[in-house]
């Protein structure tokens, strides 16, 4: 049965109880990864292998997105800034404990390439913030390799446009 969460805004990304950072490079530049994240978000599945649907909703401005296990997700864009940041909130979910949670992608350039730091922010129940905490080797190690997979198909992109 999806809750509804706590709406936050943007400084919850500073502010949250539980604030899991992750960061890597890719070889993309940033317009390349901020299209994948932000303008091709039905692909997401094809990339992060967590996530088995994704697409937009209100015309852009949501997302309902589905992951591994049944964990169901309505949210709201909260930034869509080309080339720097794409960010979202949690306004519904199945997943128990959990009372507000925003992510946010950064993107800076990193030579040719592109700095991805991904922020996850949340307030939950103690057992959910426990969980979440001891989630945080599982979570650094999918972001990356989402983030390698994606810099291989957007690599691969780039060079069938070529």
């Amino acid at each position: 049965m999806a809750r509804r969460l706590r709406p936050v805004g943007l400084d919850f990304i500073d502010d949250a109880p539980i604030r899991l950072v992750f960061a890597t490079e890719a070889a993309a530049p940033p317009e390349a990864v901020y299209q994948a994240l932000a303008e091709e978000v039905a692909g997401w599945p094809s990339w992060f292998k967590a996530v088995t649907l994704a697409r937009p909703t209100h015309g852009g401005a949501g997302r309902e997105v589905r992951l591994m296990g049944g964990v169901r997700l309505q949210e709201t864009i909260m930034a869509a800034d080309p080339e720097q940041r794409y960010a979202y909130r949690v306004d519904t979910t199945n997943a128990p404990g959990v009372r507000a949670l925003l992510e946010e992608w950064r993107l800076t350039p990193a030579g040719s390439g592109t700095h991805v730091r991904w922020t996850f922010a949340a307030d939950g129940s103690a057992p959910f913030r426990l969980g979440l905490t001891a989630a945080r080797p599982g979570l650094g190690h999918s972001f990356r390799t989402a983030v390698r997979t994606l810099d291989g198909r957007l690599t691969a992109r780039r060079a069938a446009d070529q």
